[in-house]
């Protein structure tokens, strides 16, 4: 005698909800660990200061522009394309050596009007067909005449 009633019984539960919790619980791990790397980019600090030109719609704080315009260094291609001239202020230089000389004369100039090396800017602006050789040559002339703040400006 077969017992006929206990297959009969049947419980219609719905769709399996497992693997749906599991994929969840992954997004749910992912973006509360993408959320504590974000978190902290909110509070990087920034020493670059304040330019005058640009779009910005609030007034920048007492001392965040500086008073003086750096000293920029022109970099270009010479006629030969084998080497470069570098134009700063009334220094025209085709080496580094020259450069270092003429970069020199121009720190002891700006100490005797009052400005310490510490304060003066040097930005490096490319040509666009510069080798990075010679930039780096450039770069070395500058911290050899013992200038710290030395930047680079993007190619002209």
């Amino acid at each position: 005698m077969k017992i006929r009633g206990a297959k009969k019984v049947h419980y219609d539960s719905g769709p399996n909800m497992t693997p749906l919790v599991d994929v969840v619980m992954v997004i749910l791990i992912f973006l509360m660990l993408a959320g504590s790397f974000a978190g902290a980019e909110h509070f990087l600090v920034s020493n670059v200061p304040f330019s005058k030109q640009g779009a910005g719609g609030g007034t920048p704080p007492p001392g965040g522009i500086p008073e003086d315009e750096p000293v920029v260094i022109t970099v270009e291609q010479n006629a030969t394309r084998d080497g470069f001239i570098a134009r700063a202020e009334k220094i025209t230089a085709s080496d580094g050596k020259a450069l270092e000389k003429g970069l020199t004369t121009l720190r002891e100039q700006l100490r005797g009007a009052g400005k310490p090396p510490e304060k003066i800017q040097i930005v490096i602006s490319p040509g666009r067909n510069v080798k990075y050789r010679h930039l780096v040559e450039v770069y070395q002339a500058a911290l050899a005449a013992e200038f710290t703040k030395v930047a680079f400006a993007p190619a002209r």
